[in-house]
């Protein structure tokens, strides 16, 4: 079994990685193999809106960073969103990821756990997790919490580890991730199977 962390910061070491880092370590520790990957700091195009993802296979008309982690995403198992916040809401070059890879590859992620790590100097942390977490909620993901919210605070990575509070919730979310994904493991060895897909009903207000 294998989750990804996804370090959406243009600092490749910095106070979000270092969260994440944390998690992995615990994650580890539970058996649980990790991969952080880094959106990397080039600017990343929002959705076009061109819809011609349909037609390439669960990938994006951009080929950029999107389509590297979706090809890597297709055998993962869960999911952690790392992100820095900028005035009170995910960093933008995340944001733009993210619409883009759960617009072309949202079936990627049905059924598979996710959770969302903040980092912030002070405040907006809770606006920024409702941000990340409605990604999960709209592609059948189970979101992974913990006791507290999932946030951290620190100007730098040292800080981060300051926040011992912060780094105990984020150890408890991983291990609740751990949990999760034995859990599922030992389900589907049980032939429990998926939930039947239903065909989707798209509707508008305009009558």
């Amino acid at each position: 079994m294998k989750v990804v962390l996804i370090n959406g910061s243009p600092h490749q070491h910095g106070c979000t990685y270092t969260a994440l880092a944390e998690t992995a370590k615990t994650l580890e520790s539970e058996g649980i193999e990790t991969e952080i990957f880094w959106i990397k700091s080039k600017p990343i195009s929002g959705c076009l809106g061109c819809g011609k993802c349909s037609s390439l296979n669960k990938r994006c008309a951009i080929d950029d960073v999107v389509n590297e982690f979706l090809a890597i995403a297709e055998n993962a198992d869960g999911f952690i969103i790392g992100s820095p916040v900028h005035y009170s809401a995910a960093g933008g070059a995340i944001t733009s990821f993210l619409d883009r890879t759960f617009y072309s590859g949202g079936s990627l992620f049905r059924l598979k756990p996710g959770a969302a790590i903040v980092v912030a100097r002070r405040a907006g942390t809770t606006a920024a997790l409702d941000q990340l977490n409605k990604y999960f909620a709209i592609t059948q993901m189970p979101m992974i919490t913990s006791y507290y919210w999932n946030n951290l605070h620190g100007t730098k990575p040292e800080d981060v580890v300051k926040d011992e509070e912060g780094m105990c919730v984020i150890r408890t979310l991983s291990r609740n991730m751990a949990w999760f994904l034995k859990c599922k493991d030992a389900g589907e060895k049980a032939g429990i199977s998926m939930p039947e897909i239903e065909k989707k009903i798209n509707t508008n207000f305009i009558r």
